[in-house]
């Protein structure tokens, strides 16, 4: 295989979170659950909610908030990927709507639903297009409004999810030592039965039979979900960077996919990580699915956690099944 001759890096991140907090108090109002209980078993105090508006409305604000951060105008965006699964609408996409909103008329760009995988196969995808050497600015987007799809009489799962968007913005670099080094992405469709929602598309289209079942909900076998997420994760993680001569003292971060605090402490474990290099927000968020890894980004950076050359894994498990790490230098 020859070496790749242009990297792909990131030089822009943007996020936004709606207003309203629901924390663990309103769930005790609702549902026969407390505080202590999720808060031990998902480590999760808080969350937010879009309550006017949709999925495009946090991906955009998100990239308003890269664009004004980067001081770039929307028209030199020339690919936008969006990783979603709680799409404004089947069609059209919700890049098109999201090009719309914040301006960015010179560019192209599609839907990608991987659930909670989504923004990693999303941010290969970007990668690669900005490795072919066709692309130069390419922004990618991780947002979902879970709440929209969240039966709040299910006492397991409401209290996992909630709303937000993130962008990063990937550009060419001729240092290779830079940027996207490695990865690895699985799918095992066998995992189908146990995480999914079953309304809505050509195999259950919308009725009120099918409304009246709750199938327009996430349905989640929790247990097994755990299970094979806490595996797959740690040996994703373990295995890139074996794989690339990476030791735990390499490592300056994990930033793992938020769905579970015990699965992230069980992923740095297996990577032979103190806690502290194990980047954290599902407790004020909870599960916001696509969004989870490139809010963390976010956070992480403004708040000068961290340094250009820091090594990064990225890590993450989703309906599908689907998983996978990326091995990346920061670059900025």
């Amino acid at each position: 295989m020859s070496e790749k001759i242009i990297s792909a890096v990131i030089t822009g991140v943007g996020m936004y979170t709606p207003d309203k907090i629901l924390d663990n108090a309103y769930f005790e109002s609702i549902v026969d659950t407390n505080d202590e209980w999720i808060r031990t078993r998902t480590g999760i105090t808080e969350r937010r909610k879009l309550e006017n508006g949709a999925t495009s409305d946090l991906a955009a604000r998100a990239a308003e908030d890269l664009l004004k951060s980067k001081n770039i105008s929307a028209e030199e965006i020339e690919v936008i990927i969006v990783a979603t699964v709680t799409p404004d609408m089947f069609f059209p996409a919700t890049a098109c709507l999201v090009q719309e909103k914040i301006g960015a008329k010179n560019a192209w760009g599609f839907d990608l639903s991987a659930a909670c995988s989504g923004f990693l196969f999303a941010f290969q995808t970007g990668c690669s297009l900005i490795e072919s050497g066709k692309y130069k600015k390419v922004l990618v987007i991780g947002a979902d409004k879970m709440t929209s799809i969240v039966d709040y009489t299910d006492r397991n799962n409401c209290i996992l999810f909630g709303d937000a968007g993130a962008a990063v913005l990937l550009e060419p670099s001729e240092d290779t030592s830079f940027g996207l080094q490695d990865s690895l992405l699985h799918i095992d469709g066998s995992g189908k039965e146990s995480l999914n929602m079953k309304g809505g598309g050509s195999l259950n289209p919308p009725t009120h039979k099918t409304v009246d079942e709750g199938l327009h909900y996430i349905y989640q076998d929790g247990k097994t979900v755990f299970k094979f997420a806490v595996k797959k994760m740690a040996d994703i993680s373990h295995e890139i960077m074996e794989k690339n001569g990476l030791n735990s003292e390499d490592i300056a971060f994990l930033v793992p996919h938020q769905a579970n605090l015990r699965i992230l402490n069980a992923t740095a474990e297996r990577m032979g990580l103190d806690k502290n290099k194990v980047m954290i927000n599902i407790n004020k968020y909870g599960n916001t699915t696509a969004a989870t890894i490139p809010l963390c980004l976010v956070e992480y950076y403004r708040a000068g956690k961290l340094k250009k050359g820091d090594k990064l894994i990225f890590a993450t498990f989703g309906a599908g099944y689907t998983w996978g790490a990326c091995y990346l230098v920061w670059d900025m």
